[in-house]
Formats: structure tokens, C-alpha cells, sequence
């Protein structure tokens, strides 16, 4: 049998989506930003004759995505608990229009949630739970549903699971991302307020060690080991991208922890230093001095780091594996290498009070990164934060984001109400982007390169317009 014609959709959503981490992240947040999906063009790169449209970034709507269905056999989309209902809208209108189209659905809401999502629509015909990279080749290939291990599909309906796939330990069996990246996507349309424009963003390795109660990925797909690929496969994969991509920037390493494998991100440093590029990565903030300029040395030029708290309790509670003293200093360290920092903040985690929240602004302020997010905790179905907020009866409903796509806090406390969580948010990123020595540095950064400029001038008139529609 001859392979499927297989169609990737990271599918069209709401006006104003930001594409997140992940591709199908929770809202639309303050300044809009496109993430690579990367989830699906593993696997599209898998399938020679594939084809991957993002539409949020291209700025396609349900009617432009239609016509560009025909001719496929199959149909994989991305999805996420917040954008789900709207997903299952996409996939019944391509069922409508083309009913021969066998259409699965990937991503961890539906490795949480597989029978209760194929039973939300008859147009899923299945979905791929956990690491779904070879079960879509599979499926691709023409193996029966029976056949496929980590699949949950409906036959004669009935809804029936195959056994679980075992975990992916060989990384460098996945091939190199970049080169769908180049056949189907538009680099410039890729951007977020913190990385050079044009960038990119690639996987070296799935997994976290650490045990995070909320972070959705290492407890639903990733798994909480760092499986990694090769440094030369790493290294040899952003020399090709540098070619086929000279417009690229720079390259961002979007691993849960890239650093969690420190002799191998050195190393792998080591190999980026002599290809002249620049790249980020996301990091704990525990980093050594030492190790920390090697990167510099070598072209990092960037930490995404999740702070998360200043309250060590919290920290504590969540299971985040880091001290605030620590942090300090892996902050300073940082600074004092020129290493910049994009931090991010979550307010109403567990044991979150007027007093720590209080506690994190001044925190923030105090470690000052270059750029943060602060974002809502989102007790993600799958993840040991949405059992706990469960089991304590502080979820006020199972509602992420609201009619519009924004952010709102589904968990209340006695003495911390949703509505006061949610309104803190604005309370944080005033205190921390108004002050005199950040507007300052804003400025002047832009004063330095007109590309800067252009970028924050836009972002200001978003972020401003953000504040102003949650005060509302």
C-alpha cells in the first residue's frame, strides 16, 4: 500500500492566538509571539511527502486552510486543553469537506484526556497518546489501527486502545527539523519579545529532571529524564540550518532544561562557538559561573529562566528544586558575564498569598532580568498541580482561557481569590516595566539598533493595550 498524503496542522484559531511553546499554548498574552511547531514537524520530517501548515503565524483562517486539505489522506492536528473545542471545529468542518480524510488528533491533552477526546467528535478517527513521532509514520504508512502502538481509535463504534509505545531512547533516529522548516514555513513570521528576529527553535533532547507539580510537558510527554541527541547531530543540524537559513538570527533551544546535562550543553556550546552562531536556551537557575562562560565564550547570548517565586515555600511546595539564594547568584553571575535573561513568574501557585505575591514583584524587581512573563497557574490536566488543586476543591472550573483566548485563574483559594490572582498579573508587569531604570534601559537599547526599535514600539502598543483590556 502506498503511503498516506499526510497534512500537519497546527489548525487556525481565534484572532490574537499566540503560538507558544509547544505549539498550542494556553492564550493570548501580553505581546504576540509565534513558536515553531516543532511537535509536528518531526514527524512530518519523517514523511517525505508530507506537508505542515501553521496557520496562526500565517495568518489562515478555517476557509483558507479548506482548500488546501484536498488531495490528502490524512490529517494530524495539534491541539491543547484550551484551544480543544475549538480544534474539534476544524476537524469537522475538513471531515464535512472531504470525508474520506482520516484525521488524528496529537499533543498532551489528548494523551490525558484519549477516549474522552475521540468521543467529543465522530470526525477524530484517532488520537496518538504520548510520543506520537513513529506512531504517525505508522499510521502513515497504511498499518491497521490494531497495528500501532500508542493509539486510541474508534472501529465499528467502539473505542479501543493498542498498548502504549515504549519511550524513544535513540534521539538521533528523529531527522532534522530544519529542513521542513524551510520547505513549509515563513521564518519571519516567527518572533516573541525576547529572541533576535528572525529566530529559530529547534529540540536537542526531550525530557526534565526536574519534578515541577505544574509544568505540563515532562509529565504527560517528554517523560522526566533528558533523553538527548548526539552533539554532532545537534551541531551538525544548525550548520545546515545556517546554510539553507542565512536569514536566521538567532537559534534558541527550546529542551525543557537544556542545561540539565551540563558536559553535554558545554560541549555542545563548544561546537555552536565554531559555526559563529548565536543561540539561547532555556536553563535552571543553578548554572556555574564556569559553565556559564563557556556558553558566552561560545555564543550564548540568552537565559530563558523560570523564577517562578520569590517565596521559597512555594518553590518548595511545587517541587522546583531551587533555592531563591541560589538564583541570586546565578542571576548575578549572569550579568556579570553580559548573559541576558528572560525570566518568568507564576502567581497562584500553591501557598500563594497577597504577602508572596507581594514578596515575587519586589523579587523580580530586584533581580531585574532584561525581559519576564508572568503568567497565571494553570493547572493543566495530566500534571500532580491539576490532582492537588482537584483533591483541595480550589478549581472553580475547568475553563483555561476565556471566550477570547485570555488567560484566567481556574484556581481560587479561601483566602486568595481567582479574581485576585488575575488581577495581580497587571500589578506585576506595571511595577516591573514602569519603573524609571527599566524604561530607561528599554530606551536606550532601542536607541542602539533601529531593528530593536521597530520590534518595541510595536510591542509597547500591544503590551499597553494587554493592561488595558484586563483592567477592563
Amino acid at each position: 500500500m502506498a503511503p498516506m498524503r499526510t497534512l500537519f496542522l497546527h489548525p487556525p484559531s481565534y484572532e490574537g492566538f499566540d503560538g507558544g511553546a509547544g505549539a498550542r499554548y494556553q492564550t493570548r498574552r501580553e505581546v504576540r509571539s509565534f513558536w515553531y511547531p516543532t511537535w509536528l514537524a518531526q514527524p512530518a520530517a519523517l514523511l517525505p511527502d508530507s506537508k505542515l501548515i501553521d496557520a496562526p503565524p500565517d495568518g489562515l483562517s478555517l476557509a483558507d486552510v479548506l482548500p488546501r486539505a484536498r488531495g490528502y489522506d490524512l490529517a494530524v492536528l495539534h491541539t491543547s486543553t484550551p484551544s480543544f473545542p475549538h480544534d474539534v471545529k476544524v476537524a469537522e468542518a475538513l471531515k464535512g469537506e472531504y470525508p474520506a480524510l482520516r484525521i488524528g488528533f496529537v499533543g498532551a491533552h489528548v494523551s490525558v484526556h484519549a477516549r474522552q477526546s475521540l468521543a467529543a467528535s465522530p470526525a477524530i478517527d484517532f488520537v496518538a497518546r504520548g510520543e506520537f513521532d513513529f506512531t504517525i509514520a505508522e499510521v502513515a504508512e497504511g498499518r491497521p489501527f490494531a497495528e500501532v502502538e500508542g493509539l486510541s481509535y474508534r472501529q465499528n463504534g467502539e473505542l479501543r486502545d493498542t498498548p502504549e509505545r515504549p519511550t524513544l531512547e535513540n534521539m538521533d533516529a528523529l531527522p532534522w527539523v530544519v529542513d521542513v522548516y524551510k520547505r513549509d514555513l515563513t521564518v519571519e513570521n516567527y518572533f516573541n519579545g525576547y529572541l533576535q528576529h528572525p529566530y529559530l527553535s529547534l529540540y536537542t533532547g526531550r525530557g526534565c529532571r526536574s519534578k515541577c507539580t505544574f509544568c505540563l510537558w515532562p509529565q504527560t510527554v517528554g517523560g522526566q529524564r533528558y533523553r538527548t541527541r548526539s552533539v554532532g547531530h545537534v551541531v551538525d543540524e544548525i550548520a545546515h540550518a545556517k546554510k539553507i537559513l542565512p536569514q536566521v538570527r538567532e537559534f534558541f533551544f527550546d529542551d525543557d532544561t537544556f542545561t540539565d546535562d551540563l558536559p553535554r550543553a558545554e560541549e555542545i556550546a563548544r561546537g555552536l562557538g565554531k559555526l559563529g552562531v548565536t543561540w539561547s536556551c532555556n536553563a535552571k537557575a543553578n548554572v556555574p559561573y564556569a559553565s556559564m562562560k563557556i556558553f558566552r565564550d561560545n555564543g550564548l547570548r540568552l537565559f530563558l529562566v523560570g523564577y517562578e517565586s520569590g517565596d521559597q515555600r512555594i518553590l518548595n511546595a511545587i517541587k522546583k528544586g531551587i533555592r531563591v539564594d541560589i538564583a541570586r547568584r546565578f542571576t548575578r553571575d549572569a550579568k556579570s558575564l553580559g548573559i541576558k535573561i528572560h525570566g518568568t513568574f507564576i502567581l497562584g501557585l500553591p501557598g500563594e498569598t497577597r504577602e508572596t505575591i507581594e514578596a515575587t514583584i519586589r523579587y523580580a524587581c530586584e533581580l531585574n532580568p532584561e525581559t519576564l512573563q508572568v503568567s497565571i497557574a494553570a493547572p493543566y490536566p495530566g500534571t500532580a498541580l491539576y490532582r492537588q488543586a482537584k483533591d483541595e476543591g480550589w478549581l472553580g472550573g475547568d475553563a483555561l482561557v476565556d471566550l477570547t483566548g485570555r488567560q484566567q485563574s481556574a484556581i481560587s483559594y479561601p483566602h486568595l481569590p481567582s479574581s485576585e490572582i488575575y488581577h495581580s498579573v497587571d500589578t506585576f508587569y506595571r511595577r516591573f516595566y514602569f519603573r524609571p531604570r527599566k524604561i530607561f534601559s528599554i530606551m536606550g537599547e532601542m536607541v542602539r539598533d533601529r531593528r530593536v526599535m521597530s520590534r518595541r514600539l510595536r510591542e509597547g502598543v500591544e503590551f499597553v493595550r494587554f493592561l488595558a483590556q484586563r483592567s477592563r
